[in-house]
């Protein structure tokens, strides 16, 4: 073999040829490009379920602002002239519904009358009916769903900051600080709820600032909880590790660095709790330590309405049907928050 004649070779650009990949290697650009929590929104909103529960929120909340002015009645209005008036609906008499009669049920049998008719009322009418001292339910059941559900949002949210602080000190500071918290948090959780309420309500003036408060030193152990576990899961994350490396206070790392980690299951208690406080707030009111007369809540009347079951039923329909849908909605929106919200669930 000639050696002297062996040049070295010089690559020319017409000896590479480029590989078109594009339809081989697929990149989900739209995935890829939008935010966490537009990710979250369109998740829940697949959910069928959690977007009739956020509907019926929605609707019930509006009917709590505006259904008290829909008539003239007002929630504490008397007039025992008119007491224990069926449902009547005008528009609707015609197709033999809400026309004001009811169904007596006596010991010689049944009958069926109108106080409408019998009082020569024909202009009159009540959309739910009117209680034992005449006042209008339609009204009332929607001041008292007002009442239940401001009740209930800032127990919720007050119960939030207070178990949500307290969980992140104590899991992020551990030692001997966590002992001591988790101690009193357990003699805290040991006293029965009823027992505290009912202390409250008897030492302090009843109404709705007591009940909120009452349901604020009760119910944000359940908060404190599921943030001191997300808290030990992730303090020894390397971004908590970078952060105190860099000279950040122990606060805000807690605030600052894993709070904003740890907000969907935080959001999602929150929105568990709001039901838990309706019915807290429902059973006080129910049993007589609740809201004072003549304001109402939904428990207030569902107790007055209890009293007239057995002779006049449509008393105590409304307020049960609207805490009942209130509840549900809750629990499916909650339920919803959960999937959206956890990454793990996430469909890749």
């Amino acid at each position: 073999m000639d050696m002297g004649n062996t040049a070295a070779y010089v690559p020319v650009e017409a000896d590479f040829k480029l590989k078109n990949n594009d339809g081989t290697v697929l990149i989900d650009e739209n995935f890829a490009a939008q935010s966490f929590w537009k990710d979250v929104f369109i998740r829940y909103f697949k959910k069928i379920s959690a977007v009739i529960g956020l509907i019926l929120i929605l609707l019930i909340s509006v009917f709590a602002v505006i259904g008290p002015g829909m008539n003239e009645y007002t929630y504490s209005g008397q007039e025992l002239s008119q007491k224990n008036f069926a449902p009547r609906i005008i528009a609707l008499e015609k197709f033999g519904i809400f026309d004001g009669s009811e169904t007596m049920h006596t010991t010689t049998g049944s009958k069926e009358i109108n106080y409408y008719v019998e009082k020569g009322l024909t202009d009159l009418e009540y959309w739910f009916g009117s209680d034992n001292f005449g006042r209008d339910i339609w009204t009332r059941t929607w001041s008292g769903a007002r009442v239940s559900l401001i009740i209930a949002v800032a127990a919720a949210i007050i119960d939030m900051v207070i178990g949500m602080s307290y969980g992140l000190i104590s899991g992020y500071f551990g030692g001997r600080v966590d002992m001591i918290m988790q101690r009193i948090l357990e003699i805290a959780n040991g006293i029965p709820r009823l027992v505290i309420v009912t202390l409250l309500l008897l030492v302090l003036q009843p109404g709705m600032l007591t009940i909120i408060f009452a349901l604020m030193l009760t119910e944000w152990v359940g908060m404190s909880r599921i943030a001191r576990a997300e808290m030990l899961k992730l303090k020894e994350q390397e971004f908590v590790l970078a952060s105190r490396t860099l000279g950040a206070g122990n606060f805000f790392i807690i605030f600052k660095e894993v709070l904003p980690n740890i907000i969907g299951p935080i959001i999602t208690q929150v929105m568990f709790s709001i039901p838990t406080a309706i019915f807290t707030e429902a059973f006080l009111s129910f049993v007589g330590l609740g809201i004072p007369v003549p304001q109402c809540s939904l428990g207030s009347l569902i107790s007055e309405g209890f009293n007239s079951f057995t002779t006049h039923p449509y008393q105590i329909i409304p307020p049960i049907v609207v805490m009942a849908l209130l509840m549900l909605s809750f629990n499916l929106v909650a339920d919803g928050l959960r999937e959206a919200l956890d990454p793990k669930m996430k469909e890749m």
